[in-house]
């Protein structure tokens, strides 16, 4: 699983009220993806039930995240831990979503559990077994269940795959990116770069109607595209340059 750690991602507020489980782990390596993955989105709360005795690859899948793989909390049963932690709202996966026949197992898609969460609740999202994930028992003692569509012909997901999936819809939009110089451009500074292709048209000559033509199409671009203020010097430069050769050319 190739996610890697951004560091310029700022962690999801009230993040230490999310606990992700994961019962009856059978690869040590899948808990260290897992943690990985939680990384990423700020989280640090870890729970196995019954896991394996934890391996080096735990460790070593985890990358950067290794002190959350240290810190997870143990539990022999999933009670135990619903018990221990009085967990607000818990979501359960599956990739066996039910219907009209097994109620427990309706579920929603990713997308949709904003809509269901407060995150001043303490929330355990359940993640089950490698190979037969959450059983009817567990399902049953979630408040809501999440499936992630997929294709019929082969719907089992890697287990880490789909932490990284619905973690990603969770979050999407409370994480923020930092990014240096990635502040969108103000207006002043676009309609200096109408200003600067229009005094560019005006050199061609071009007739009156394909320099209406080309000054809108350029004024709808810039509009509708996120142009830094970075790209907007750069433009801004670039523009400055073909004036002058033109000019020299005239």
């Amino acid at each position: 699983m190739s996610v890697e750690i951004i560091e310029n991602v700022r962690p999801i507020e009230n993040s230490m009220n999310v606990y992700i489980v994961f019962v009856e782990p059978e690869s040590s390596g899948n808990i260290g993806f897992i943690a990985r993955t939680m990384a990423n989105f700020g989280l640090k709360n870890l729970v196995l039930i019954n896991p394996p005795k934890l391996e080096k690859e735990a460790y070593y899948y985890a990358m950067h995240a290794e002190d959350i793989v240290k810190n997870a909390e143990i539990y022999t049963t999933f009670d135990e831990f619903l018990r221990f932690r009085r967990i607000d709202f818990s979501i359960g996966s599956t990739s066996k979503p039910g219907g009209s026949y097994n109620l427990s197992r309706i579920a929603i898609k990713p997308n949709e559990l904003n809509e269901t969460i407060n995150f001043n609740n303490k929330i355990a999202i359940i993640f089950g077994r490698e190979g037969n994930g959450l059983n009817n028992n567990e399902i049953e003692k979630c408040d809501v269940i999440v499936s992630i569509p997929t294709n019929k012909l082969y719907p089992i997901m890697n287990v880490s795959h789909a932490v990284a999936i619905i973690l990603y819809e969770l979050f999407k939009d409370k994480n923020e990116l930092l990014g240096i110089g990635l502040a969108e451009v103000n207006n002043i500074e676009k309609q200096c770069l109408i200003s600067d292709l229009k005094e560019i048209i005006d050199i061609l000559n071009l007739p009156k109607h394909k320099q209406k033509t080309n000054l809108k199409t350029f004024k709808n671009i810039i509009n509708r595209a996120f142009i830094t203020g970075r790209e907007a010097h750069t433009l801004k430069g670039l523009f400055r340059k073909i004036k002058i050769k033109l000019l020299k050319e005239k």
